[in-house]
């Protein structure tokens, strides 16, 4: 399937959004209805064990056909998602197959339901990729790049017989200029290879696992986001944009690198407001070549452009500050233009003002401030499991979907758990107001112990898989804080990576580890269970919480499904689920009783932060969590997102602090 489709920008009034996004689509639909209905009768989905309402709207005409990268957008790109030849081998087999043993959705990973395979994959075996690209021929004359939003775990790309370069890392994006090794005039050979070791390594892999059961999960492998290509002008390009809010000063530091020829263009950034432009700022890209540089440079070696990069500030007089209530956001237009004033590369974005900070208050209690104003932080554990698409949501409504059920249920952040998701999901967090403390991928990189690394290879790989993941995240205004570390898991020079981190980004908060064990560096000390410990110097978060299930009969893994505690409707309350309380008996199911026990119990949590801020100092309660996980069924939510196993309206109450008695007033109703 190829999809061409033209974007103006990213819409983010109401109104343009629909309008935008119905024309895209439209575009995508038609583009996909040439290309990839002859084909469509050799694919349908894998008969998975649970599906998502979303599944039955997925096939190779539409794939995940959104633009992928939404904080900077061209207009003209082609989707290279849908459906690609796939074969399996032998690790030790380099060679690229002759046959290959069927077709695979793209993006949908080998192991779901949705690629159409539903295959394991072990650290064995060898996976491959072919499909045949066709490049438009109103593209000639520019460089053509090839996008991977992610491939699990080790990439080496092939064109035509070529070999590009390879890429390790199962959560960063990658890309290669691939116009050199283009053929004319005919359709372009494209060939992935991939090996992933997913839990039987020191790599970074989340909660992935060959043998998943209890907190561990089915693995993910391979292609898992989109791919995509993109022209760009031979020369001149805009690569990346860096946007750091200052609210309190009223301006916006942008940073913008990319390429120019051998002479200086104009760079000029445009904030709007609803289509109004309200700030304009130009700049140099590049610089004169003096006749020493154009001698040595241009003359002798022939050199055709080179790398630049040049810091902006926008003026934001009396900016609307972005707030999970009121999430404002502006568009932001960048362009590259000659002396003329001819345009040479537009790109289109977005940004949020907001500030962040931890100081300590009149009672010795460090609080957490969003623009100025203490606020505390009501959340939930978001791990990004789908029962159909694993790590892949089915659709980007499914993607925006989990985001408002944290909305419904009153909560103002989520902690992304040992995943990084695609820009599509922090879009929907910065347009729909939520945010994200950001749990970094883990692995077995490290010794908690000992505070030591595992060896030299593992930390360093590790370390820039993780300085990647900031980079290509940190324009995003919801993402409020990173975390390197999550109990103990691959953590070494724990001090160090808290120091960088903030390097690196301080305009964000920095939560060296989540749970245990803690150094004390960077800004929130995040405790697993009860409350945090009273500390001075550092805001007091509980991010993981609760342990309170029930099952939803129809909508579970298949699978012996466990939570900490669960109720009992022979004494009306709760009881350890891991114990001997239910020993023989199968786990408590969801009726109007249970459902008014368990809304009780996250409510009354969620009540008590609000009634102990100023006694315990605490800034924040997420429960865990969010929605049920394979085995895990301690979700507000159904695995598969279809049953409310709590009423979201007592919640909103309590969440927000308009409900705080001992006993939060629930209706019995049932789902």
């Amino acid at each position: 399937m190829t999809q061409v489709l033209g974007l103006a920008r990213v819409g983010l009034t109401c109104r343009e959004t629909t309008i935008r996004l119905a024309v895209s689509l439209a575009a995508v639909l038609l583009a996909g209805c040439r290309a990839g209905l002859a084909r469509a009768d050799e694919w349908k989905p894998a008969k998975g064990p649970l599906l998502t309402k979303w599944a039955q709207e997925v096939g190779p005409s539409n794939a995940l056909p959104e633009y992928p990268r939404p904080q900077m957008v061209r207009q003209t790109w082609q989707n290279l998602n849908g459906l690609w030849d796939y074969a399996i081998t032998a690790k030790s087999e380099e060679r690229v197959p002759a046959t290959y043993d069927g077709k695979i959705l793209v993006p949908y990973c080998i192991e779901s339901a949705l690629s159409g395979v539903m295959k394991p994959f072990l650290p064995r075996d060898r996976l491959w990729y072919h499909r045949r690209i066709t490049i438009p021929a109103a593209w000639r004359g520019r460089r053509v790049l090839l996008h991977f939003g992610a491939v699990d775990w080790e990439a080496a790309i092939y064109l035509n017989g070529k070999d590009l370069g390879g890429h390790r890392g199962g959560y960063d994006a990658f890309s290669f200029d691939i116009t050199r090794f283009l053929k004319a005039d005919e359709p372009q050979d494209l060939v992935v290879s991939v090996l992933d070791p997913s839990d039987s390594s020191w790599q970074l892999h989340g909660k992935q696992s060959l043998h998943p059961g209890g907190c561990s999960y089915t693995a993910t492998s391979g292609i898992w986001q989109t791919v995509w290509m993109e022209p760009v002008p031979a020369t001149t390009s805009i690569e990346t944009l860096h946007a750091v809010p200052e609210l309190e000063k009223g301006v916006l530091k942008l940073t913008v690198t990319g390429r120019v020829g051998n002479e200086p263009l104009d760079l000029v950034a445009t904030a709007h407001d609803a289509g109004r432009p309200v700030s304009t700022v130009g700049g140099k890209a590049g610089f004169e070549l003096w006749p020493a540089l154009r001698e040595n440079k241009v003359r002798f070696y022939k050199n055709t452009g080179s790398w630049f990069s040049t810091d902006l500030v926008l003026p934001m007089k009396d900016a609307k500050p972005w707030t999970p209530d009121r999430p404002f956001l502006y568009d932001l237009d960048i362009e590259l233009r000659s002396r003329d004033g001819k345009v040479a590369d537009r790109v289109t974005s977005y940004f949020g003002m907001r500030s962040l900070a931890a100081k300590p208050d009149p009672k010795g209690f460090t609080r957490f401030l969003l623009n100025g104003e203490p606020t505390l932080m009501c959340g939930a554990l978001d791990q990004g499991f789908w029962p159909d698409g694993i790590y892949t949501a089915a659709t980007d409504a499914a993607l925006r979907y989990d985001v408002q059920i944290a909305k419904q249920a009153g909560l103002n952040i989520i902690r992304k758990h040992v995943k990084v998701e695609p820009d599509r999901f922090y879009f929907w967090c910065d347009k729909l107001g939520l945010m994200v403390l950001q749990d970094m991928p883990s692995g077995n990189e490290g010794d908690a112990k000992t505070d030591l690394p595992r060896s030299p290879e593992a930390s360093a790989q590790c370390e820039l898989e993780k300085r990647v993941l900031i980079l290509e995240r940190w324009n995003h205004p919801s993402i409020i804080a990173w975390c390197p570390f999550n109990e103990g898991w691959g953590q070494h020079d724990t001090l160090r990576y808290a120091l960088w981190i903030k390097q690196l980004d301080p305009a964000r908060l920095v939560d060296e580890a989540s749970g245990f064990p803690w150094h004390g560096g960077g800004d929130i000390q995040d405790s697993h269970g009860g409350v945090s410990p009273g500390n001075p110097r550092q805001i007091g978060l509980v991010s993981e919480n609760g342990g309170f299930g029930l099952a939803t009969p129809g909508h579970d893994w298949p699978c012996e499904i466990w939570t900490y505690r669960s109720y009992d409707p022979r004494i009306g309350g709760s009881i350890d689920a891991l114990g001997q309380g239910l020993k023989g008996r199968r786990l408590p199911v969801l009726d109007a009783d249970s459902k008014r026990w368990f809304t009780e119990q996250v409510a009354r949590m969620y009540a008590e932060l609000w009634r102990q801020k100023d006694t315990q100092g605490m800034s924040g309660q997420f429960f865990c969590q969010l929605y049920d996980t394979e085995s895990e069924c301690d979700g507000l939510v159904s695995y598969d997102r279809a049953v409310w196993k709590v009423d979201p309206d007592a919640l909103r109450a309590a969440a927000t602090g308009r409900q705080t008695a001992e006993q939060p007033k629930v209706a019995g109703k049932r789902p």
